[in-house]
C-alpha cells in the first residue's frame, strides 16, 4: 500500500473532499474489520462496528494529524467501539458460526473454523498479521507499515503465527 498516496487522500478528506472516502475506505476497510473481529467474534456485530468506526472517524477527522499512521488511528478507534460493545453485551463472547461447520469440508465452512481456531489460540498482534498477511492480501511491508512494527517483527509473529496454528490443528487432528 502506498501511504503517500493514501495520506493525500485523507487530506483531501479533511479538507471537505467526500469523494476521497471512497479511497480510503478500500484501502483501510480490511485492515480495521480484523481488529475489530478480533474482539467481538460476531462477522455481524463486526461489520456493524467497522460502520461505526467511519462514521465515528469521520466526526473527528479534526483530531487526526496528518502524516501519522492512519491506519493504526482507525483501528485504534474500532478497537474502542468494540472493546465497548463487548463490555456492554456481557462478558461472554459467541462466535456466528456453527461449532463443527468445519467438518462439512466446504470452504464456506471451513475458513470461519481457522478465524474461529486463530483467533482463541494467537495473541491479538498475531492474528492481525495473520488476516491482514493471508487472508486480506496484503504484503509483510504493508502490514508493517499499517501496524508501525519493523518488517523483520511482522515476518518473526507471521511465522510464529502459523506454526502455533499447525500444531494446534495437527494436535486436533484437523490437518
Amino acid at each position: 500500500m502506498n501511504t503517500r498516496k493514501l495520506d493525500h487522500y485523507v487530506e483531501r478528506l479533511i479538507k471537505g473532499d467526500n469523494s476521497a472516502f471512497d479511497y480510503v475506505y478500500d484501502k483501510t476497510n480490511r485492515s480495521v474489520y480484523f481488529a475489530i473481529l478480533y474482539i467481538v467474534k460476531q462477522k455481524a456485530q463486526a461489520e456493524d462496528l467497522l460502520q461505526d468506526t467511519y462514521l465515528r472517524a469521520l466526526n473527528s477527522l479534526d483530531s487526526y494529524k496528518l502524516g501519522t499512521n492512519f491506519i493504526g488511528w482507525l483501528i485504534t478507534i474500532g478497537r474502542s467501539l468494540a472493546l465497548n460493545h463487548v463490555k456492554k453485551i456481557s462478558r461472554e463472547t459467541l462466535t456466528d458460526f456453527a461449532e463443527d461447520s468445519y467438518k462439512y469440508g466446504t470452504t464456506e465452512t471451513y475458513m470461519p473454523f481457522i478465524f474461529q481456531v486463530a483467533s482463541k489460540i494467537l495473541n491479538e498482534e498475531e492474528y492481525e498479521i495473520i488476516m491482514l498477511c493471508h487472508v486480506a492480501g496484503y504484503k509483510r511491508r504493508e502490514v508493517a507499515d499499517m501496524l508501525n512494527i519493523p518488517i523483520g517483527t511482522v515476518t518473526w509473529k507471521n511465522n510464529e503465527a502459523l506454526k502455533k496454528l499447525k500444531k494446534h490443528l495437527e494436535k486436533e487432528g484437523n490437518v
